[in-house]
C-alpha cells in the first residue's frame, strides 16, 4: 500500500513538472507573439509616416536654380512631410508642359506672359498668382577673355564671332535679347553669329566654356559664375520688365502644401535668399 501511495506521489510530481514546462513555454511563446506584433505594428507605423509624405512638384524658371535650392534645404528642414522637386527649364517650355498636363503644383516664371497664358487657360486662377521678383537683362564674357566688348554696338566688332541667347519662342532671356537688340537695330544685323540655347543657364555655359563670344542672361546668372563676367548691362529702356509671377496650379492635387509654399516664397526669410541671389522685390 505505501508503495502504491509513493508511486502515485512520484506520477503527480512529473505531472507538475511537465504542466509547469509546458506553461513557461507558452508564455514565452505569447511573449515572442506579442514582440513580433509591436514590430510589426512599429513597422507599420513607419511606412505610413513615410507615405504621409507630399511630393511637390515646381516648374520653375533656370535663372532660379541656386536661389531655390538653397531655399529646398532650410524649407524641407522645417517641414518634415513635404519633398521639393524641382523642374528648372525655359519658362515657355514649362508653360507648354503644364498646358499638356505634366504634373505640376506651382509655376515659378521669368515672364509675366507664360504666367497669364495660363491665367487665361483657367488652369491658375487669376487670384492664385502675383509678381515676385525682377531681373536685369546683361551681356556676360568668359572672365578671361581678352575682347574689349563694353556695349551692345561692340558686338557687331569682326572678332565677336558668336553671340548666345535663349531662344526668344521659349526663353524669356531670349525674348528681351531680341527685343533689346531689336530696338537698337542690330537683330538683323547679328543673325549670322546668334547661337541659340534651350535656357539662360545654357547661355552661361556656352559662354564659360568658349562656346560663344558673349552671352545675354540675367544679372543673377551672371553673379553665379566663376567663369563668366558682366561685359555691360544692357539699357532697361530697351527692353520690358523683367518680372517673375509665382502661381498655384488648379489642378494640383497638394492645395493645402502647393499655398504653404506659395506664401513661404512670399516671406521675409525667403525673398533675403532671392536678394542675396541680385533678385530684387518689386514695390
Amino acid at each position: 500500500m505505501k508503495k502504491i501511495i509513493k508511486h502515485s506521489q512520484a506520477l503527480f510530481f512529473v505531472f507538475s513538472i511537465v504542466l509547469l514546462l509546458s506553461g513557461c513555454g507558452a508564455a514565452q511563446q505569447s511573449a515572442s507573439n506579442g514582440s513580433s506584433t509591436a514590430q510589426n505594428e512599429a513597422s507599420s507605423q513607419d511606412s505610413s509616416k513615410k507615405a504621409e509624405t507630399v511630393d511637390l512638384t515646381i516648374s520653375a524658371a533656370a535663372s532660379l536654380t541656386d536661389a531655390l535650392k538653397e531655399i529646398q534645404t532650410l524649407y524641407e528642414s522645417s517641414h518634415k512631410d513635404v519633398q521639393l522637386n524641382f523642374n528648372f527649364g525655359g519658362s515657355g517650355a514649362l508653360e507648354k508642359q503644364i498646358e499638356q498636363g505634366a504634373p505640376s503644383d506651382l509655376f515659378l516664371s521669368a515672364s509675366k506672359k507664360n504666367m497669364k497664358s495660363l491665367v487665361d487657360q483657367q488652369l491658375i486662377e487669376g487670384d492664385k498668382q502675383k509678381t515676385w521678383l525682377t531681373n536685369e537683362l546683361v551681356a556676360v564674357i568668359p572672365t578671361d577673355g581678352t575682347m574689349n566688348i563694353a556695349s551692345v554696338n561692340d558686338l557687331t566688332k569682326e572678332e565677336v564671332k558668336k553671340v548666345a541667347i535663349g531662344i526668344p519662342e521659349s526663353v524669356p532671356a531670349g525674348k528681351y535679347a531680341q527685343e533689346a537688340l531689336t530696338n537698337v537695330k542690330l537683330w538683323d544685323v547679328l543673325q549670322s553669329k546668334l547661337v541659340q540655347a534651350k535656357d539662360v543657364r545654357q547661355v552661361l555655359q556656352y559662354v564659360e566654356t568658349g562656346n560663344a563670344d558673349v552671352g545675354f542672361v540675367y544679372k543673377t546668372d551672371a553673379l553665379t559664375s566663376q567663369k563668366a563676367k558682366i561685359a555691360f548691362e544692357v539699357d532697361p529702356k530697351t527692353y520690358s520688365s523683367v518680372e517673375y509671377p509665382i502661381g498655384i496650379i488648379k489642378a494640383s492635387k497638394h492645395t493645402q502644401e502647393a499655398e504653404d509654399f506659395y506664401a513661404y516664397l512670399q516671406s521675409q526669410e525667403s525673398l533675403n535668399i532671392m536678394t542675396k541671389y541680385g533678385f530684387t522685390i518689386p514695390k
